[in-house]
């Protein structure tokens, strides 16, 4: 039997996250026990650091442990010291330093508790090329898994008008980059569009940052923050998109691109390479605005992006792929 241990928060609707959507679509592939430890994580506090650790000290010597990065990457003291009786795999869904807005003093912090654990684990488990790479330069590793994520097969999106409908699917924080966004957008407002903003508003001081950004700009009625959507309202708001926009400035994977490359959406973003592929343009954060008026004014753009994106979808992999993956690396560990 594997032990994964997951986020608390793992299966709760007002907080979805590649990360979570990742850690239960695998874990429900796979013959796994879960256990999920509340918690601020990578911040506990002492009640989650003292659930944690007696969580892992009840599993018997030898037992492979999947560990969610989230939670074992910020507490060293309690992971470390099991690594010599536990096999332990880290799933790393985005390096704790690289979060947007961290102090400098915070980020070099969770930057060395980081090694450390991913130093002691068994086998790291990242979940695209390009951040395996990274990881393996940064702290020094051996051989980091690459464990990309899947996505569930969706019909093609019937869009609006096949122009002005954007939409963005990412929590409001800092790395996401909506303020980019919403700056690009106010750079083409002689055009019409209108953009939809789809993920959850926890950190609501950036979340009233992008408020104010949106009122300053005049676009109130033209940029909606709707929140976290699931099920149903969320493949409504896929399945009308003409064009889906992601301006982070960080990302591991991005798994809301393939969403919507699953749905043939064509895809305008940032910082995320391995989920894009071939499937629409990747550019600078920071530099949307040249290519969302192309797309605004362009219909041979367009449908050069449709293609490329319904080409994309043709590629992408399933998440049975992505379990089976996942099972020859926890494999190793049981050999």
């Amino acid at each position: 039997m594997i032990e994964a241990v997951l986020p608390g928060d793992v299966d709760d609707p007002a907080a979805p996250s590649g990360g979570n959507v990742y850690d239960r679509r695998v874990c429900a592939r796979l013959d796994v026990r879960e256990t999920a430890i509340p918690g601020t994580w990578p911040r506990p506090d002492a009640h989650a650091r003292a659930e944690l650790a007696d969580t892992l000290a009840a599993f018997p010597d030898d037992t492979t442990v999947l560990l969610d990065g989230l939670v074992a990457c910020g507490v060293p003291e309690i992971v470390v010291p099991e690594a010599g009786r536990l096999r332990l795999a880290v799933l790393v869904h985005l390096a704790l330093a690289d979060e947007t807005g961290l102090e400098p003093s915070l980020a070099a912090e969770l930057d060395r508790k980081e090694r450390e654990v991913l130093r002691a684990a068994s086998a790291v488990i990242a979940t695209s090329p390009a951040a395996a790479r990274q990881l393996e330069r940064h702290h020094g590793l051996g051989k980091v898994h690459v464990v990309t994520p899947g996505v569930d097969p969706a019909p093609l999106a019937r869009g609006t008008d096949g122009v002005s409908r954007l939409l963005c699917v990412a929590s409001v924080t800092p790395r996401k980059g909506h303020d980019l966004l919403v700056e690009a957008l106010a750079a083409v407002d002689d055009l019409s569009w209108h953009c939809v903003c789809v993920g959850p508003l926890r950190d609501t001081v950036h979340t009233e940052r992008i408020r104010e950004l949106i009122s300053h700009h005049g676009l109130g009625d033209r940029v909606e923050l709707t929140g976290p959507l699931t099920g149903k309202p969320l493949d409504e708001a896929y399945a009308t998109a003409d064009l889906f926009v992601l301006p982070s400035r960080a990302e591991t994977y991005g798994m809301v691109v393939t969403e919507a490359l699953a749905r043939g959406i064509p895809v305008l973003a940032s910082a995320v390479p391995d989920a894009l592929g071939d499937g629409g343009l990747l550019v600078p954060p920071g530099a949307l605005t040249s290519e969302l008026r192309r797309w605004l004014t362009d219909g041979e753009h367009r449908d050069d992006l449709r293609a490329k994106a319904r080409r994309r979808r043709a590629e992408l992999s399933t998440w049975d792929e992505t379990a089976r993956a996942m099972n020859e690396v926890l494999a190793t560990l049981r050999a």
